[in-house]
């Protein structure tokens, strides 16, 4: 049967108009008729792209750009063309395209790989250079001569250092590692077999996936692009808990997708729990990627302490070597977040009243120059303090003041050392001026002598209203309206000693915080009883299973002997019990 010819026309006219606005398809793309033909000599990259994919489109410009660049050149060695997959979707298939964009190599025909780095310029075009064949044969400019001293080798670079002074030379820990952990600028797939070894080796970023998680895809192609910007730096890679679900129980993986810096061995872990912008993943993977340890002179502390909002400032006299590595052993779990400086300058202990002869950790917040918590050390007791040590670092690790949202959420939420929030939400119009306040409160309560655990945020209302009513009732339309919380029991108070509801000012939010580490004023439960008691239940089978998998042969001792009980009891119950004499009771009770 046939269409009439207007209804035809007006069926591609809509079909047309179903189109993307902005077309990714450049002319030359191949069909089924001239894909084998066109790529049967030489080297070709074909991006596999579909007009209705973002990611596509978003790559759009790059490849342009690429093929412009290509173009110009008078002999690249290398082709690049396109299939459109919405239209050849049966080409797409057989060219074993599982994503969009997907670019493959092909050399005289023959599949070769397919692109798995950045698509970046930058690495496309070191890509294209990498693989092109040019058919022309450049001509030498002179001839030289070869020379009949034998070559020296070439001597190994020595480990770049940074601003180490003499008495670190010999310390790693100030050493820019010399092994390339990233050479081909790619995401590593781990396995069972191979996760330990890589693990133990260190500097690696993992990712704990599923493939059927949403976020888990649309984190995917960020944790390509940050593989490519951490070539030589650092190993980025990933585990499918699909396929490897007793390892990623192992890790201790609760949801998808996890991320995890793993030290190497002896230097522990860390879950990244911040942005994942490929900025965020960026700025965390460079720090980690660096020397954990930096030495600091005092006409450079002013310019540090402007540009980072956290950091931790070891000063010590230079023969005073036990404390040295007291530190730095402690600091390895900060994984370089914050950054530690460490310094024997005397302008520095005269800046912090510091006795000379001291060796004193500081904590700086903020961009001010007066530390929010101090740490003395002493050569007595070494291995208590180390506890300590730790502890005190991981309570001083967030910025004293700051705005909660998505980005920041798990990591003050969630912090190690539990920290209690003070909670300030404001409509948007009333953001700025909160912010202020809040930022004004947390010098207050520090020049106080407060707790520098506690931590001030601000948050807009109007954007996470939702969730500000379901977990701590609070609705801020006209004005702020603040809270105390303690995120890892989820509870929440929001009156004060008096009480009232808490205010933004000293008084108000000050008495609560002593009310609530006093345990003087009530709190109340950001979850229903239905969610705390599934909470309450899901920590005790967690609680087994990890038992279960650290003690497996205990396990099996108990289980085994609480068999051996039930059988031992049922025996008793009803096969040992003694028989009833039947005969002898009918007997009995006849009269005669």
């Amino acid at each position: 049967m046939q269409l009439p010819s207007a209804l035809l026309v007006a069926a591609l006219a809509l079909g047309a108009a179903s189109l993307p606005v902005d077309s990714v398809e450049l002319p030359g793309a191949l069909t089924p008729d001239n894909f084998q033909d066109t790529i049967a000599h030489g080297v070709w990259l074909v991006e596999h792209f579909s007009p209705y994919c973002g990611h596509c489109r978003n790559f759009s410009p790059t490849w342009r750009q690429l093929v412009e660049a290509n173009q110009n050149q008078s002999d690249p060695g290398i082709h690049l063309t396109q299939v459109n997959c919405a239209v050849h979707g049966d080409l797409c298939r057989q060219n074993r395209v599982d994503g969009y964009p997907q670019m493959n190599l092909y050399r005289d025909g023959d599949f070769v790989e397919a692109y798995k780095q950045a698509r970046t310029f930058e690495f496309l075009t070191e890509y294209l250079a990498k693989h092109a064949e040019p058919t022309t044969v450049p001509t030498p400019t002179a001839v030289v001569e070869p020379t009949l001293e034998p070559t020296p080798a070439p001597v190994p670079a020595p480990a770049l250092q940074v601003n180490a002074p003499p008495e670190y030379r010999d310390d790693s820990r100030f050493k820019v590692p010399a092994k390339d952990y990233n050479p081909k600028g790619a995401v590593l797939s781990l396995s069972d077999e191979t996760f330990r070894s890589a693990a133990d080796e260190g500097h690696l970023f993992v990712k704990f996936f599923a493939p059927w998680c949403g976020h888990c895809k649309k984190l995917a192609p960020t944790w390509t692009q940050l593989a490519g910007v951490m070539q030589h730096k650092l190993a980025i890679a990933e585990v499918n808990c699909d396929e490897h679900a007793a390892l990623c129980s192992a890790e201790g993986v609760k949801g998808f997708p996890t991320l995890i810096y793993y030290g190497g061995q002896g230097a522990g872990r860390t879950e990244y729990n911040s942005g994942r912008k490929l900025e965020q993943l960026k700025a965390f993977a460079e720090k980690v990627s660096g020397p954990p340890v930096k030495e600091i002179r005092y006409e450079d502390f002013a310019d540090t302490l402007a540009s980072e909002p956290v950091l931790y400032l070891f000063l010590h006299t230079p023969s005073d070597t036990q404390s040295r590595t007291d530190v730095l052993d402690a600091a390895q779990v900060l994984f370089g977040s914050p950054p530690l400086y460490i310094s024997t300058s005397l302008q520095l202990f005269e800046q912090f009243s510091v006795p000379q002869d001291a060796a004193v950790l500081l904590a700086l917040k903020d961009h001010d120059s007066a530390p929010v918590a101090t740490y003395t050390l002493s050569s007595d007791a070494q291995a208590t303090a180390k506890d300590g040590l730790v502890d005190w670092l991981l309570r001083n690790r967030i910025p004293a003041s700051l705005e909660l949202d998505s980005d920041t959420f798990q990591e003050v939420m969630n912090a190690p050392h539990h920290p209690l929030v003070v909670i300030a939400a404001a409509p948007k119009t009333q953001l700025d001026a909160t912010a202020a306040n809040v930022r004004s409160l947390a010098r207050q309560w520090r020049a106080a002598g407060g707790d520098a655990g506690i931590t001030f945020v601000w948050m807009d209302a109007d954007k996470w209203e939702t969730w500000l009513k379901s977990m701590y009732g609070m609705t801020a339309v006209t004005e702020p309206t603040v809270v105390l919380a303690n995120h890892s029991r989820l509870v929440y108070y929001d009156a004060d000693q008096l009480g009232e509801r808490i205010q933004l000012t000293p008084t108000s939010v000050f008495s609560a915080i002593t009310g609530a580490r006093n345990a003087t004023i009530p709190y109340k439960h950001s979850a229903n009883i239905v969610e705390r008691m599934a909470r309450y239940l899901n920590g005790k089978l967690t609680s087994i299973q990890a038992f279960v998998t650290t003690y497996p042969w205990r396990t099996a001792f108990f289980f085994l002997s609480g068999v051996i009980f039930v059988i031992f009891l049922l025996k008793r119950l009803f096969i040992d019990a003694e028989p009833r004499d039947y005969y002898n009771a009918r007997k009995s009770d006849r009269l005669d």
